[in-house]
């Protein structure tokens, strides 16, 4: 397996955090497919200050990575130069206010959408069948079940190498799992607008919503959520079912036989297997209907080692 290259001297070119800071730090344990290399450096601002004084001091040289919950994300076993921001604590409240939730960018989206259902605020249950976290969640305009973040937003705060700032949600310019954040931006703090409801309704629909994941998703496996993005008036399931790839392997990883946009770690995958795979379904679908799939999942970080032939 190939070094991970290493930025010269880079622990002792950061500024003094209040958070933790830790060198050659193993990731797998972060993502929710458990695989993948170390970074190089991880940081964990104890807050946005603390965040706001790493980005304005980061030397010139060094690549950031930020990762959140890791849901929809997989970290290639060559691990990740430069620096990797992970916010945890400090990132994580929620607070219900009479028209909407204000998030922290490490707060589950699973989280915000009780949160709002304890206060008896509607509109924000579909954020219950999003794995993940709010700062993720904003960045790739996460949806599912009816509602995306587009149509919830009012506002986010992000912290940049300039401070720290508040975006108006037509600001982003959303778009399909898309939004247009300034560069170097990381989102620390969101508010999603909501309305009074019916508290059993509210129940009975995030209720809905878990009962229709655990049935037609592999939600209790290693995975990462939906792996190809739909294409125009079509569904990605549909043309890699089509294609064969049901329940194809290549090493440790599988295409789901439950649902087919999923991949699952069944116990001994590489982040190589799960790439591979997931490039041998794009080749088959492709071949098969002359659909390009693209990703949804994100892949970062450094390829290391050999895959696994298809089966």
């Amino acid at each position: 397996m190939m070094a991970l290259p290493t930025t010269p001297h880079l622990l002792q070119r950061l500024p003094s955090l209040v958070g933790r800071v830790q060198a050659n730090a193993a990731l797998a344990a972060f993502t929710w497919f458990r695989v993948g290399g170390a970074a190089e450096v991880l940081v964990r601002p104890a807050d946005a200050d603390d965040l706001a004084t790493l980005l304005q001091d980061l030397p010139m040289d060094a690549p950031l990575t930020v990762i959140g919950a890791a849901s929809n994300l997989i970290v290639r076993d060559g691990g990740i130069t430069g620096v990797v921001v992970r916010l945890a604590r400090g990132f994580g409240d929620v607070v219900t206010e009479r028209d909407g939730v204000v998030a922290g960018a490490a707060a589950l989206d699973a989280n915000v959408a009780e949160h709002a259902a304890a206060a008896g605020l509607a509109g924000l249950e579909f954020l219950s069948g999003i794995p993940g976290s709010v700062g993720g969640a904003v960045a790739m305009n996460a949806g599912a079940y009816g509602g995306d973040v587009a149509g919830c937003l009012d506002w986010v705060e992000i912290v940049t190498s300039a401070g720290i700032a508040r975006l108006a949600a037509p600001a982003l310019h959303f778009a399909y799992r898309h939004a247009s954040l300034p560069p170097g931006a990381v989102v620390v703090r969101a508010r999603f607008h909501a309305q009074p409801g019916d508290p059993r309704m509210i129940a009975s629909r995030m209720a809905d919503i878990r009962i229709s994941r655990e049935a037609t998703q592999p939600v209790r496996a290693r995975t990462g959520g939906s792996t190809f993005r739909n294409p125009p008036d079509m569904k990605a399931w549909e043309l890699i079912d089509a294609s064969g790839c049901r329940g194809l392997r290549r090493g440790g990883a599988q295409v789901s036989e439950k649902h087919c946009n999923f991949l699952l770690n069944t116990g001994g995958a590489t982040s190589a297997d799960l790439e591979g795979l997931g490039e041998e379904v794009r080749r088959r679908v492709h071949a098969a209907s002359g659909v390009t799939l693209e990703w949804e999942i994100k892949r970062i970080g450094i390829p290391a080692g050999r895959p696994e032939v298809v089966a």
